[in-house]
């Protein structure tokens, strides 16, 4: 399996648009990919601007055909807009436990 960390900021004059965009991005991802297996979106306390996402995808075919869905276009779109520059990191790891506990 292969895990995801994304960090990133957005402008704070945009954040319920990011917001908007990125829940349809991590649902989509989620019920539409047989191939994502979680997805979630952290929103950072004290700085409400600040997101890490974690999601874990089967395998290495499942990352690119993630990033080939039109969902995924309409994300990059948004982020484009609402993403600070230079402030998206992404992390690419393999998963080696995965501990299933939440519902």
């Amino acid at each position: 399996m292969i895990a995801l960390i994304v960090k990133l900021d957005v402008h704070p004059e945009h954040l319920a648009a990011f917001l908007d965009a990125i829940s349809e991005q991590a649902e989509r991802s989620f019920n539409d990919e047989p191939g994502c297996l979680y997805f979630d979106v952290t929103q950072n306390r004290t700085n409400p601007a600040s997101f890490i996402f974690y999601e874990v995808y089967q395998d290495d075919a499942a990352l690119d055909a993630h990033r080939n869905t039109p969902h995924f276009a309409r994300w990059r779109e948004a982020a484009d807009l609402y993403v600070v520059k230079g402030s998206q990191v992404n992390i690419v790891r393999d998963l080696l436990h995965h501990h299933q506990g939440l519902s």
